[in-house]
């Protein structure tokens, strides 16, 4: 019925033994350092053939695997170079493609949500699929009123493979957390394990992305396809004609280029909120795409997949959020560490050194200090290894500080955002699009 493997063992036991090759090829590399070969260089190894596999089989499975490694990707910029670099290339197929199911399939599936007569409605329907990620895969097609749309479709079992697989990763993070050093890797499946039943549900998404598409319908810089029609497990969109997506203009593009993309990116992600209600909450390259201008200039940024979509309570972003960001940029350490306490991201009985909570914040205040800021990789790195390194400040207020679970997902999308901003390695006016676009921070 489907190329998703079915058979819950099969795909456990897979997943089950990325840590155990890990642990063999620590073993070996002990034999090798036993035998002479510098102890930094076989660690690099041992870690770099482990990701390898790593992010092979995440793909190969779909499902839950693949939504880990996307996950994992939008923060490759976090990782030290010399680890990454060989297996980039892993990563940035995550963000693009998947495997493809039997064209078969494409078709059960289509019948089952849109009914028997769908070819009335589908007039064409290109059997190769265009783009594939975790829980469905994308095919273009023409509607029965001319237009191209995209169809996306659910594989079969995807949610049972989705949250079986992402069991069975938070059982083995452990083994693989050496593999990803400062990134920790098991808030990072429980965040993913919560909102997987949104994804899975296409009505809860076209509802979304109607709503984005209405509100930068015109936008000079945005574009959201509309939507034309859902069922259970099929959403159909107008299509977007665009030769590339982050990804490829993270290998490839100009600075001029990925200077202009960031911007209109880090723009739609603080605006999105304020027009809708909500957050696009996947900010991974593979949904974001480059439309070129006319006469070669740049162009518009096509916004796909809104399956993780954060509904804010206040219509917005929380205005309490620009309001501390803009105290801390003042350097008001003590009124900012009133203001988190008040907020609930530090408890009652917590004591927290304000000077430490700054310090702790810097991934966010720093890209606002000034009018332009330039995200690189280097930068992107030093804060993990800071934030993360047992030995810092910053690593002991981590442990102190509350996450309210209204601000989960805005923290872990900006987060996201930082981390493509870092792999474009673009020049942005960060603090300017805070300012027009984030409540609460141009009145502090």
């Amino acid at each position: 019925m489907t190329d998703l493997p079915r058979k819950a063992a099969a795909r456990t036991a897979r997943l089950a033994a990325l840590p155990l090759g890990y642990a063999g090829r620590q073993a070996v590399g002990f034999g090798r350092r036993l035998g002479g070969a510098p102890a930094d260089a076989v660690l690099i190894e041992v870690q770099q053939r482990t990701a390898e596999q790593l992010f092979r089989t995440l793909g190969e499975l779909k499902g839950g695997a693949m939504k880990f490694g996307q996950a994992l990707s939008v923060l490759e910029a976090a990782l030290p170079d010399e680890l990454v670099a060989p297996y980039r290339d892993h990563l940035t197929a995550l963000q693009d493609s998947a495997p493809p199911m039997p064209t078969q399939t494409v078709r059960e599936q289509l019948a089952r949500s849109l009914g028997d007569d769908w070819r009335e409605r589908i007039t064409w329907l290109d059997g190769a699929p265009s783009a594939a990620a975790s829980i469905g895969q994308v095919h273009r097609a023409r509607w029965f009123d001319g237009r191209d749309v995209a169809i996306k479709v659910q594989y079969p079992g995807a949610g049972d493979a989705l949250m079986s697989d992402l069991r069975q990763i938070a059982r083995v993070a452990r083994g693989l957390a050496p593999v990803f050093p400062g990134i920790d890797i098991k808030p990072l499946i429980e965040e993913i394990q919560a909102r997987a039943a949104d994804e899975l549900d296409y009505r809860l998404e076209a509802e979304a992305q109607s709503a984005y598409a209405e509100a930068f319908a015109g936008d000079p810089d945005v574009v959201v396809p509309g939507v034309v029609t859902v069922g259970e497990q099929v959403l159909v969109t107008e299509w977007l004609e665009s030769p590339h997506s982050f990804a490829h203009l993270i290998r490839h593009g100009t600075q001029a280029e990925r200077d202009h993309y960031g911007r209109v990116f880090v723009t739609f992600l603080f605006d999105g909120p304020n027009r809708t209600g909500m957050l696009h909450a996947d900010p991974h390259p593979g949904n974001f795409r480059v439309l070129p201008g006319e006469g070669g200039a740049p162009g518009r940024v096509g916004v796909l997949d809104f399956g993780a979509v954060a509904r804010l309570p206040g219509g917005g972003l929380p205005s309490a959020m620009g309001r501390l960001i803009r105290l801390a940029l003042d350097n008001g350490a003590e009124e900012l560490a009133e203001g988190l306490r008040a907020e609930g991201f530090i408890k009652e009985r917590i004591r927290i050194e304000p000077e430490q909570v700054l310090d702790y914040l810097a991934p966010f205040l720093e890209p606002a200090r000034d009018e332009t800021f330039t995200f690189t990789r280097e930068w992107m790195r030093g804060q993990f290894e800071r934030i993360n390194n047992p030995r810092s400040p910053s690593f002991t207020v981590a442990t102190k500080l509350n996450l309210p679970s209204s601000y989960m997902l805005i923290h872990r999308t900006w987060l996201g955002g930082l981390g493509v901003l870092s792999q474009l390695e673009c020049e942005a006016p960060f603090r300017s699009i805070m300012e027009q676009h984030l409540p609460g921070f141009a009145t502090g």
